[in-house]
């Protein structure tokens, strides 16, 4: 769900809710909610009944960049709503961010913007639906890729299924809300073709909640990818999306218990005990963590991509992102598009391996180009720049002093820190692995000095613990590890306690 629709679906839910208690309808309320886009008169909108006939439509002429809100009152039976645009691009995003919603009695049954001509959405009426959950409240979220016809989905306990769908468009971002009582579940995700929903044909991914904690999540499979996860969800958080190490933000204490009183690579290696087993995701489902966890309520708080690559501190961003809708793809130029930036080149570990190749402590949302740009040259501190990005991050020569004569990438200052504690935890969850990395690439040997223990050449070395000092462990990285125990179960054990990168190196 893009940035707006989730400003949209606040507002509009609280709308809703507002028009529902003063209605006296009898049967179940429909609430239509579109935000036109820069071309407002070739959109249009219908609600039919079984037979076909038209219930209710847009007006005549719609105003751009305008909400318009209508509640309908709909008695049992089967509906269809069809939003058109005569232009054939739909409401979103080449030209503005438009957008519809759709609610039976305060409950999404449909969003989208992003269709060509039209998009017909099903409507089901029940009588005495009861929309209050008295066991857990889940939420489904299913990002399809350009065969969203292809993707269905179901949920089972003890073998027998209790929740399902499928029939999806292309391209469109789906929320399926869930009301499951105690027990062991299975989620599976399948895809007709065979290609999984992510990343041949499309971004598409899905991911399971409770009450913001991520159960499961995928994306890039075959014909399917299966779940498992148990309700009600222990305090160890281990529900799926989670690890065996408990802890969570709130305590780190028993997480790191077993480090308590060591220093030294004797610290190190306990370390890499409490943090060495986490669940492997897919590279696909990084797409759902950026959708839900990267986002910029920090800096300007417009939620939308934070970016490191193009974030600016101190003042308006040169340009933004919109989750999910500007996944790379393709990219010619700056601002095109956001992708999965390796902070630690994956050809310095041997490419597209697990669980690496998918460890979100050390890949972050970045701009495309700028991404492509640094490639796998080290970061390091720039003499002369040959390319500048807009929020100011640097691509050059190193400078005079530095230990390293060659090509590095700068970060601006404000990511120093979030950096090198990323490197820190490379260095020690893959501490059992890492001797033999030195050699893979050219960069890498550069940066790597062939141990497990001090892990870094020195000029290197020396260069992350100064950007460690001067940038100190922010909010942001705290809210991020959480989120990113609950992705994938564990920590960066440097983000919790900064003072033990002194201990250690």
């Amino acid at each position: 769900m893009t940035l707006l629709n989730r400003i949209l679906f606040l507002a509009m839910a609280v709308a809703a809710s507002a028009s529902q208690a003063q209605s006296n309808c009898s049967g179940s309320t429909l609430a239509i909610n579109l935000l036109t886009d820069n071309y407002a008169s070739e959109t249009q909108w219908q609600l039919r009944n079984a037979a076909g006939q038209a219930l209710a439509s847009s007006t005549a002429s719609l105003n751009n960049n305008t909400l318009y809100e209508q509640d309908l009152c709909l008695t049992e039976g089967n509906y269809s709503f069809t939003i058109t645009d005569s232009y054939g691009d739909g409401i979103c995003c080449g030209y503005g961010n438009g957008y519809f919603q759709l609610l039976i009695d305060g409950e999404e049954i449909a969003n989208g913007g992003q269709f060509g001509d039209e998009e017909t959405v099903p409507i089901s009426i029940t009588a005495g639906t009861d929309t209050s959950c008295s066991g857990h409240a889940l939420e489904l979220a299913l990002n399809t890729d350009n065969y969203g016809s292809e993707t269905q989905w179901d949920i089972t306990l003890n073998g027998q299924q209790v929740a399902s769908g499928g029939g999806y468009s292309s391209n469109q971002s789906y929320t399926e809300a869930l009301c499951l009582a105690d027990g062991n579940y299975t989620l599976t995700v399948t895809d007709s073709y065979g290609d999984g929903m992510c990343c041949s044909q499309g971004n598409g991914g899905y991911s399971l909640t409770l009450a913001g904690q991520t159960l499961a999540s995928g994306g890039e499979f075959s014909d399917q990818q299966t779940r498992q996860f148990s309700l009600p969800i222990d305090d160890g958080g281990d529900g799926g999306g989670g690890g065996d190490n408990g802890g969570g933000g709130g305590d780190l204490e028993a997480y790191y218990a077993s480090a308590a009183g060591l220093t030294g690579y004797a610290l190190k290696s306990e370390l890499h005990s409490i943090i060495g087993n986490h669940t492997t995701q897919s590279y696909g489902a990084l797409w759902d963590f950026y959708l839900a966890y990267e986002t910029d309520s920090y800096y300007e708080n417009n939620y939308t991509i934070l970016d490191i690559y193009s974030e600016n501190p101190q003042s308006a961003d040169p340009y933004n992102f919109t989750p999910g809708s500007d996944q790379c793809g393709t990219y010619n130029s700056e601002a095109d598009c956001y992708n999965r930036e390796h902070s630690f080149p994956r050809s310095w570990f041997g490419g597209s391996v697990a669980p690496m190749n998918s460890d979100v402590h050390h890949i972050f949302a970045t701009d495309g180009q700028v991404n492509a740009w640094r490639g796998s040259y080290p970061f390091g501190e720039v003499g002369n720049a040959s390319r500048t990005s807009q929020n100011g991050s640097l691509l050059g020569s190193a400078r005079s002093g530095l230990g390293y004569s060659g090509t590095v990438f700068e970060p601006i200052d404000e990511f120093k820190g979030d950096l090198a504690r990323a490197y820190f935890y490379m260095a020690t969850r893959y501490q059992d692995r890492i001797s033999g990395w030195q050699n893979n690439s050219s960069y890498g040997n550069a940066v790597l000095d062939g141990s497990s223990q001090q892990v870094f050449e020195t000029w290197h070395l020396e260069m992350l613990k100064r950007w460690h000092n001067e940038d100190p462990v922010s909010q942001k990285e705290l809210d991020r590890n959480d989120a990113a125990e609950q992705f994938q179960g564990n920590r960066n054990p440097f983000v919790d306690h900064p003072e033990w990168v002194e201990s250690i190196w």
